[in-house]
């Protein structure tokens, strides 16, 4: 019985056995495997790459083979890990310099064989990774090797190549940065302020990082592809989105397009030493909108989860990359002060030996008798303790008994060719050079600062930032998505969907649209798009209804149930629930529609209401004008027709648009147009109105106005179009490099065709452009052969008469100009002063909101919002001076700035 007992008072749980493995695994994949030390930021695997590249190091490329069986003797997870690994250090080309085929992380390639491929350690990894003397080294897991705990990296490595590890319970995800944007970052820190850096990917592309949140869980950034328009039925793609492949964006693009949410006529992948993807659009088919489509429905828009995990103090910590660059900056730091700490630890022991050296010889110690005469060491040491006693004052340290060894281990003959002279320049050097180091040490912040400038000189070249920082704006999906679906209804049944083949067809749609359903009765519902659904017997009208369209106005004319007294109202949907339904009507039993149209902009028709003949009626027909009803929510009765019997309403004459037009405006942060105020004002704009958009090489192109619009970066002034406006250019020919002006007016293209309005010439450039009434613009000029100085100004106005576009214009002076002033700021067009607009609240789907009518009431009606007209500020003017500055008329790259 007490044996039983013992044994089980021994017997270890499995429970317990297995609660601690895998807290003993646990912690292994996450210090040992998985996420980077904030110090280096290298992971094990990466650093023991490092080590054995240093330790192989000749100044040759070694076969990556070769690197893998050297770096087993510190990692013991197999050549696959270790070979995978060395290649993406390679391919982030910061670390190793790299001979072969290393795959390309942009396609996708993968690398060749790692007996094929070679590398060794770049110059920038041997100037800021490694030194031996501030390195804290540990036995390898064998125990026959030495390894580094981390590396003294002097750069905030981690951040500029970023990392990615999934470990057990945590994982980590850091950007990678910039690498000049890091060292500037340092700089500011050491200068005491704390750094804001966004990450910069090495496949280029778009980036919105306003929700980055510093790198921490929960931010997110959304990264776009470059998606430029080579013509009207052409896409180009250049830059592709990190965490993306061209083979694998080309396979979403297919994937798009096969499911009808895209329309493609066929795609090229020209990718070699940059990325070209080239997709060819359907006929028929917008390029804005397909660009809108692939951001919606492609990998051309991706969204990343960064989420910065790191080892610091054997744990590991959530941190900023803010706080990262910081700590890293400060480790940077200490390090340099513990190298500058080493080196005049060297120069004083170099100086100390030097001093003790000298005086050993000047002073003849080694011929003295006590010091020939000595037996031993120990005796040797007394009597050197003595002859140098008077000299010890001097010296920096005390003298240690190997110092003493050292100095009578000097040969003989080193001691009779000793040169004072030489010897004392030589401690003058080191004294000079001690002097140095102590003023580095005593201002090590500028110290550190320099070392950073330092790298940036020496490395930053070619490290400019390849993805663009842009404020995005939300693209809608159903906003984009192709007509692809045919929609059918059943009138006499009551449905409507895509599936009713054998039914009336009505038009296409996509699968991700509303529908909003008008029926007999007065009734409206809005339903998604699907198969077939059962939408109530006597249907009047089926459209696609878009959200918060306030443009489409419908006409109606209905009986009223109860009295019989018709009834004529102007209305937009507005805001609604899916599936509810809302009468139109005064909501008596018996109400029926008698007149019905639904208008895309609001147009306001003519209509002919004929009565049934009636004892005491002597007109028996009459004309409704739309145009005289008041737009109202749907809600709202309308006003009274007539109180008699109608016998039927006839469309007597179409109308036009009643409505003021539309107001634009174009932000230049995400290059759109738009109708919430973001940005420019251009106008007011009706169905025939375009826009005008100027481009830094002398061309222009008409434009509509459609929300959907892309344009172009290197768009240099965008406005409302107006056939009758003067603009004055001042132009360099390419041939002559001569400065001309001219007046003109721009000509009313067609949508999307580009022109140039200066001279086609290679080397040709525009240098203003201004729709001043009278510009003046100041002339500063070298005269004659004695090149004497002359300014003048010249009104353009009357130097010029208005000329046809392709003109070339008047020479603007024979002398040799040097600087040209425009003194002449622009009025903006009436039509073009901002709206002050009145805030309004902003109303979520499924709120309600009462709508008065004519009687007095109000109905609840969902998402209704109430506007008001826009105040105008009358004597809003846009003020601009620039001054051109031209020194030589083939690189004026910076001086063009247009009105």
């Amino acid at each position: 019985m007490e044996e039983n007992e013992e044994i089980l008072h021994n017997v270890t749980p499995i429970s317990g056995l297995y609660e601690n493995w895998f807290l003993d695994y646990a912690s292994y994949v996450i210090l040992d495997r998985a996420v980077p030390h904030i110090n280096d930021g290298l992971k094990p695997v990466q650093r023991r790459i490092l080590h054995s590249l240093k330790e192989m190091d000749d100044g040759r490329f070694n076969k990556v083979a070769n690197v893998i069986g050297n770096t087993m003797k510190y990692h013991p997870h197999g050549d696959a890990s270790i070979g995978e690994a060395m290649v993406q250090i390679g391919q982030k080309d910061l670390l190793i310099d790299t001979q072969g085929n290393w795959g390309d992380p942009i396609t996708g390639d993968s690398a060749a064989a790692a007996r094929y491929i070679e590398g060794r350690l770049s110059k920038f990894a041997l100037d800021v990774v490694f030194n031996p003397d501030t390195t804290e080294w540990q036995l390898s897991y064998d125990g026959r090797n030495r390894e580094p705990i981390t590396l003294p990296v002097k750069f905030p490595l981690l951040l500029a190549q970023g990392a990615e590890g999934i470990a057990v319970g945590l994982a980590t995800k850091v950007m990678p940065h910039n690498f000049n944007e890091l060292i500037d970052a340092s700089v500011e820190v050491l200068r005491g302020n704390r750094p804001d850096i966004l990450p910069d990917f090495y496949t280029g592309g778009m980036a919105d990082f306003s929700q980055y949140n510093e790198g921490q869980r929960g931010g997110k950034i959304r990264v776009r592809a470059k998606i430029s328009e080579l013509d009207k039925k052409t896409l180009v793609i250049t830059e592709v989105p990190f965490t993306t492949t061209t083979t694998g964006l080309i396979d979403s693009i297919i994937a798009a397009n096969d499911k009808g949410k895209i329309k493609i006529k066929k795609i090229e992948d020209n990718t070699a030493r940059n990325v070209e993807i080239v997709i060819h659009l359907s006929p028929g088919i917008s390029p804005d909108v397909t660009i809108d489509a692939l951001y919606a429905f492609t990998a051309c828009e991706t969204s990343i989860s960064p989420n910065t995990c790191v080892i610091k103090n054997d744990k590991p910590h959530f941190m900023s990359v803010n706080d990262i660059l910081i700590e890293s900056t400060n480790h940077t730091k200490a390090l340099l002060k513990k190298e500058l700490e080493i080196k005049l630890h060297d120069l004083q022991e170099k100086i100390f030996f030097s001093s003790l050296l000298k005086i050993f010889i000047q002073e003849g110690m080694y011929k003295n008798s006590k010091y020939e005469n000595s037996t031993n060491f120990e005796e040797v040491i007394t009597v050197l303790h003595e002859l140098f006693d008077p000299f010890k004052p001097s010296l920096y340290r005390e003298i240690l008994p190997e110092d003493f060894k050292k100095l009578i281990d000097k040969p003989m003959s080193s001691i009779t060719r000793f040169d004072v002279k030489k010897a004392d320049e030589q401690m003058a050097a080191l004294e000079k050079e001690i002097t140095q180091v102590k003023k580095y040490l005593k201002h090590l912040t500028d110290f550190a600062i320099d070392y950073f400038l330092r790298l940036k000189e020496k490395y930053g070249k070619g490290r400019e930032r390849k993805t663009e920082i842009r404020a995005f704006d939300r693209v809608e999906a159903s906003q984009v998505a192709l007509a692809n679906t045919k929609f059918y209804v059943n009138r006499e049944d009551g449905f409507v969907g895509t599936g009713l083949k054998k039914d009336e067809y009505l038009f296409d749609c996509s699968d991700l649209d509303d529908i909003a359903v008008f029926r007999e009765d007065g009734s409206l519902i809005v339903t998604k798009v699907q198969e077939k659904t059962f939408v109530g017997k006597g249907i009047l009208h089926v459209g696609v209804f878009k959200k918060n369209d306030d443009r489409t106005i419908y006409n109606m004319i209905y009986r009223d149930g109860k009295s019989g007294t018709a009834y004529i109202k102007r209305f937009a949907v507005g805001g609604v629930t899916r599936d509810k339904e809302y009468d139109l009507t005064k909501g008596t039993k018996g109400s029926k529609v008698l007149y019905f149209t639904a208008n895309p902009n609001g147009e306001a028709e003519v209509v002919n209401i004929a009565l049934k003949p009636m004892s005491k009626l002597r007109k028996l027909s009459f004309d409704a004008d739309f145009a005289e009803i008041a737009i109202k929510g749907r809600g709202s009765q309308g006003n009274i027709v007539t109180k008699f019997a109608i016998k039927k309403v006839t469309l007597k004459t179409k109308g036009v648009s009643t409505l003021a037009g539309r107001k634009i405006w174009y932000d230049d942060v995400t290059k759109r147009l738009n109708e919430n105020g973001h940005g420019e004002f251009l106008g007011e704009f009706q169905a025939e109105d375009k826009i005008l958009c100027v481009f830094n090489d002398g061309s222009y192109e008409l434009s509509t106005f459609d929300l959907t619009n892309h344009f172009d970066d290197k768009m240099i002034r965008i406005e409302k179009f107006d056939p009758e406006r003067v603009f004055a250019a001042i132009q360099i020919d390419g041939k002559t490099k001569n400065y001309f002006v001219k007046r003109f007016k721009f000509e009313d293209l067609a949508i999307g065709k580009r022109i140039s309005f200066i001279n086609e010439d290679a080397g040709s450039q525009l240098l203003i452009l201004t729709k001043a009434q009278n510009p003046i613009v100041k002339i500063e000029a070298l005269k004659g052969k004695t090149q004497i100085y002359d300014e003048s100004e010249i009104d353009l106005s009357e130097a010029i008469d208005v000329k046809g576009i392709k003109a070339q214009g008047n020479r603007l002076s024979p002398h040799d100009i040097q600087k040209v002033t425009l003194l002449t700021t622009e009025e903006a067009d009436e039509d073009e002063t901002q709206p002050v607009e009145d805030d309004q609240p902003e109303i979520e789907e499924g709120e309600e909101q009462s709508t008065d009518n004519e009687e007095g009431g109000a109905e609840s009606n969902q998402d209704e919002i109430k506007t008001e007209k826009p105040k105008f500020i009358s004597d809003f003017k846009q003020t601009k001076k620039v001054d051109f500055e031209i020194t030589n008329p083939d690189d004026i790259d910076g001086q063009l700035d247009l009105f």
